[in-house]
């Protein structure tokens, strides 16, 4: 069986998870029109297989079915399929009839089952194996019965939920997988007319689509959709005021100014949470508890979070993003408080004595912390990387840091493992996507790229994954917070954006467009 490579944490780090979407003024103008999108990048290939970032994601949403969508409670609703029978290892799924691909094709069972299995043929090296699409998953198709079965080697609580992410690809893209690197061949209400990679995507309405989320149709939505590349987010915001596009999210300073604007949809989103891992290698200083817990107790995460996020973030209540499927606060009450004095005690308990310089030393070794970040996070990120080493100077402690492009720190991360603590926000919807990056063979050979060793993390996800998710998710929250009382990661604040949108209005689910749900208004 594959499991899921090191590479992929990084296009976790940039898979976000936004739900909800922005409200607009005025009243519908139905069906019609054209309603523009700002991407800040280039979606880059868009074989749904291959798509890990949240810009292809919510490219392709536009174009694609999924099997079950998802409520802005967490609650799963029909999609592509109109009913479905779960057990422990497996979901039948029975699917809508009369849903057709782009080309005029029946949506067939095999379709779905063909989907899943390209992704996780061993020879596709797909980076959403192992994430989205959980490691084992096979999928059989019944065509007489109109069903299409995924199954788990053995129980899976998210078996169902799983579903609500895997694009099911159909017609012509299904026999020539190289079509879908700029075109699109799904089931979805929209299909895409023109590709030019680094300015825009043009997506034509499919006014027979009747079988959307909730049976939703395509009756009132705009003729056009155009998804605008527009890199620089002050040019996006200027777009927006001057009614140019009609939405987009916003992640820095200007979410003040279009805020402001009157008559302006605006709703603030949660995306992915910004938290930092210590590396527990066995000749790393963090792979004492003790040092973890010090380290953490010398940081005031609140300052942290108002720094990381400036001023616009959330606090963090747990490890999945909104919507969840295991409501609750994993957080509160389970990381180690800010009191820099007991920090202090602590690395002198450990051994950890200050030198000359301040410096402490044990057994002739500096403590010695080099700090990872990306360096395309933003200001915030960089900000909370300065606040963080002024701490842990002040505990005595030498930072050394380490600013990467996203490329560069993945290979960090996991082939040359120079690092001791990294800032690495993290959007997942479900909390089996990161179990092989908390535990498990360690990087290089595996995914556990900071080697995590939490037995009772471990024990409780085991526990949870046996029973479905509802009655898991007890034990999948308590599993959250054995990791942050063992300072095994430090989650310290829910990043938001801006979801700002003008003359129209929409919605989005994990990162998905609800295509149904745009419409321009006047």
């Amino acid at each position: 069986m594959r499991t899921p490579q090191a590479a992929a944490l990084t296009a976790l780090a940039l898979l976000a998870a936004a739900c909800g979407g922005a409200s607009g003024t005025g009243r519908p103008a139905g069906g019609g029109g054209t309603f523009t999108y700002v991407l800040p990048s280039d979606p880059g290939v868009l074989d749904p297989a291959a798509a890990v970032l949240n810009v292809t994601i919510t490219t392709l949403s536009l174009a694609y079915d999924t099997l079950v969508g998802v409520s802005k409670d967490g609650k799963i609703v029909p999609a592509l399929a109109e009913k479905w029978e779960v057990a422990p290892d497996k979901v039948t799924f029975t699917l809508r009839k009369g849903a057709t691909c782009a080309d005029g094709t029946p949506v067939k069972p095999s379709d779905v089952a063909e989907s899943v299995g390209h992704i996780a043929d061993p020879a596709t090296k797909s980076p959403i194996y192992g994430v989205l699409v959980p490691s084992g998953m096979k999928a059989e198709a019944d065509e007489a019965a109109g069903t299409v079965t995924l199954s788990m080697p053995k129980p899976f609580s998210f078996i169902l939920e799983s579903a609500r992410m895997i694009f099911v690809v159909c017609g012509k893209g299904l026999k020539d997988r190289s079509l879908l690197a700029r075109a699109t061949s799904g089931s979805g209400p929209y299909k895409l007319t023109e590709a030019v990679p680094g300015d825009h995507y043009t997506f034509k309405v499919r006014r027979e689509y009747t079988w959307g989320q909730a049976g939703a149709t395509a009756k009132d939505v705009p003729e056009t959709v155009v998804m605008k590349v527009v890199p620089n987010e002050q040019t996006a915001a200027n777009l927006l005021v001057a009614g140019s596009v009609n939405g987009a999210t916003i992640y820095g300073p200007d979410r003040a100014r279009l805020e402001a604007v009157p008559g302006m949809g605006k709703r603030i989103e949660p995306v992915s949470n910004g938290e930092f891992f210590y590396h527990q290698g066995d000749d790393r200083p963090a792979s004492d508890p003790a040092v973890r817990k010090a380290l953490t107790q010398a940081i005031d995460l609140k300052e942290l979070a108002g720094i990381a996020s400036g001023g616009t973030g959330k606090p963090v209540t747990g490890l999945v993003l909104h919507p969840r499927p295991c409501q609750g606060d994993s957080v509160t009450g389970h990381v180690p408080a800010h009191d820099p004095a007991a920090a202090a005690a602590a690395l002198d308990a450990a051994g950890w004595r200050a030198g000359p310089d301040g410096v402490r030393v044990k057994d002739g070794k500096r403590l010695t912390l080099r700090y990872l970040y990306a360096t395309t996070r933003g200001a915030g990120t960089q900000a909370a990387a300065e606040y963080l080493a002024a701490a842990w100077r002040k505990a005595g402690a030498e930072v050394k840091l380490n600013g990467q492009i996203d490329t560069k720190l993945s290979e960090s991360l996991n082939t040359t493992q120079d690092w001791d603590v990294v800032w690495l926000p993290i959007g997942v919807t479900l909390p089996s996507q990161v179990t092989g990056f908390l535990s498990g063979p360690a990087a290089p050979k595996g995914a556990n790229f900071a080697h995590l060793s939490n037995d009772r993390y471990e024990s409780l996800v085991a526990e949870a994954g046996k029973v479905p998710a509802a009655e898991g998710c007890p034990r999948w929250l308590e599993a959250e917070s054995a990791l942050f009382e063992a300072a095994d990661l430090v989650p310290v604040v829910e990043i938001t954006v801006l979801q700002a949108s003008r003359n129209a209005t929409y919605e989005q689910n994990a990162g998905l467009f609800v295509p149904t749900s745009i419409r321009l208004t006047s």
